[in-house]
């Protein structure tokens, strides 16, 4: 299944400066103003960690509502670098967990953090296939919603428990 393409587009403003037209609003990408940008808007790496955290919390969540845990907030801070010596990129992810939880539940939820999908795809790698295109792609305002993640989160809960239900 494909998902709707994200459009990137340079702004014509600054450097560095371009937005992204997704689902929902679109919002501009930059570096920050040390290393030649605006700072309008988060830079790549930033979208990146940005992508762990919201489906770790989204996974998390949709897997304690379906096990009925005394979840009340979750929470991802994540961070990037690069190793100096290897050169390998670096996610660090803390999750905190708010509520009466048991240290099995909690553990049970980290499981469910390195299941999600976003988790699964930086472990693994991706293909990436690029190639010219004849004209810009329209930016569509109203584009259909994407239900890859959703489904992808899904799939990681009954992955790491079975008797997952929806």
């Amino acid at each position: 299944m494909t998902s709707n393409p994200v459009i990137v587009e340079e702004t014509g403003q600054g450097t560095f400066q371009v937005r992204a037209h997704g689902q929902g609003p679109s919002f501009l990408i930059d570096e920050p103003l040390d290393l030649g940008g605006m700072g309008s808007g988060p830079t790549p790496y930033d979208l990146l960690s940005s992508a762990l955290g919201a489906c770790t919390v989204m996974t998390i969540r949709m897997y304690a509502r379906r096990k009925g845990l005394p979840l009340a907030h979750v929470q991802a801070s994540v961070t990037h670098r690069r190793d100096e010596v290897t050169s390998r990129d670096i996610f660090e992810r803390s999750v905190f967990m708010d509520g009466d939880l048991t240290q099995a539940q909690r553990d049970r939820l980290l499981a469910i953090a390195e299941a999600c999908p976003v988790s699964k795809t930086l472990h693994a790698g991706a293909e990436i296939v690029t190639r010219g295109a004849p004209q810009a792609a329209p930016v569509v305002d109203d584009r259909p919603c994407d239900r890859t993640h959703p489904q992808a989160m899904d799939q990681s809960c009954r992955e790491v428990d079975p008797t997952a239900t929806a």
